[in-house]
């Protein structure tokens, strides 16, 4: 659909693409300060494997701020040692499954989920297990659901929160229950996505770092890249206090690319470490987008939606309509407004617009599908 767009974008057509999962902001000047800097400083040769150590220490003092402490358990802690960093969070999501699945290890992915988590287990040769949520569920997985899906087999959960592409969260309370059912399954690894933390709309995204039964075998990935702006920088990591898969990770990373690029690796530890209000500047003006998408969705017949709790994105029900593949192709065609169909997230009834372009693009395009709705 994206590089439709841009062949019609080529050839003259006004298309407006709300098929971005990328920021649309620059990147903060101090971020990019610090890169400049690093390269007059001759930050060019080699580093170590899980990265440099400033930027580790880093990211463990970040993701201990999101942890709170709950319902007066001690939450899980994290050191420099408990962190890789790796060229953007698909490597470091990558490189679990790789490390964790075997041939034949089931892992449990609810649906709808982005696009790469299916495929790389199959690259591991492992088996996808699809759980089907619920609109009515806010597409969050229940527990009756997690437990019907568990068995000798299993091998991983995989848990995104803030959701790409429906922007659910999970509350505490949501995610301590899904724990409670895991106690029975003490060799499920649990793989937490927790890219979009930083984005969420009048609730907080708990981390499920919060739960300490868990720290043997739960690895948490994020990145700089939509907190901060930064997709391009491709920085990412995982955090994990089982030391025996921060080994094997390292080793099997070794062979993969030496190091994330060392200039973009002070960017990012300039970006965990320095002013975090231009985070925050980004989210608000997020949150006004959404409460814009939201109000002028809700005037086009036949989609049924919740409002996103985090991320970017939007993705109604469009099914009283069509099929998210056929609504996709009709508002491309007839619009001139690119959207990602569902069933590229395992939800074909479902299509995904972002919210990532100016108040003017949002306004427009909805205005477009609005129109063609009515046809």
């Amino acid at each position: 659909m994206a590089a439709r767009a841009k062949q019609m974008k080529a050839e003259g057509i006004d298309v407006i693409s709300m098929s971005l999962g990328e920021p649309d902001f620059d990147t903060p000047e101090h971020i990019r300060r610090a890169a400049q800097e690093a390269i007059d400083h001759h930050w060019s040769h080699y580093g170590p494997v899980p990265g440099i150590p400033a930027l580790r220490e880093a990211v463990a003092a970040h993701q201990n701020t999101l942890s709170p402490i709950t319902n007066h358990q001690s939450p899980i802690t994290f050191t420099g040692e408990d962190v890789i960093v790796s060229v953007g969070a698909k490597m470091a999501i990558y490189n679990t499954i790789q490390a964790v699945i075997n041939p034949g290890d089931e892992v449990i992915i609810p649906m709808p989920a982005w696009v790469s988590y299916t495929e790389m287990v199959k690259i591991a040769e492992g088996r996808v297990v699809p759980v089907e949520t619920r609109l009515e569920d806010n597409y969050c997985l229940t527990p009756a659901q997690l437990k019907a899906a568990l068995n000798e087999k299993t091998r991983m959960l995989l848990l995104c929160s803030p959701n790409n592409p429906t922007g659910s969260v999970y509350s505490y309370e949501q995610l301590s229950e899904l724990v409670a059912v895991l106690r029975d399954y003490p060799d499920v690894v649990v793989l937490a996505d927790e890219v979009y933390n930083a984005l969420t709309y009048g609730c907080q995204a708990p981390s499920l770092a919060s739960f300490p039964e868990l720290a043997e075998r739960l690895i948490i990935i994020n990145a700089v890249s939509k907190a901060y702006a930064m997709t391009g920088y491709r920085i990412g990591w995982l955090l994990s206090k089982n030391q025996a898969f921060i080994k094997a990770c390292t080793r099997l990373q070794g062979q993969q690319l030496t190091c994330a690029t060392m200039v973009a690796q002070k960017a990012a530890e300039a970006a965990l470490t320095g002013p975090q209000d231009c985070v925050e500047a980004m989210r608000q003006v997020f949150a006004e987008r959404r409460e814009l998408i939201c109000r002028l969705a809700a005037e086009i017949q036949g989609w049924k939606f919740k409002e996103p709790q985090g991320a970017f994105y939007l993705f109604p029900d469009v099914s009283a309509v069509g099929s998210g593949d056929e609504v996709a192709e009709r508002l491309l065609d007839k619009a001139h407004v690119a959207v990602v169909s569902g069933s590229a997230f395992g939800c074909p009834q479902c299509i995904r617009l972002s919210y990532a372009l100016s108040t003017e693009e949002i306004i427009e395009a909805m205005r477009r599908i609005k129109e063609i709705s009515r046809q």
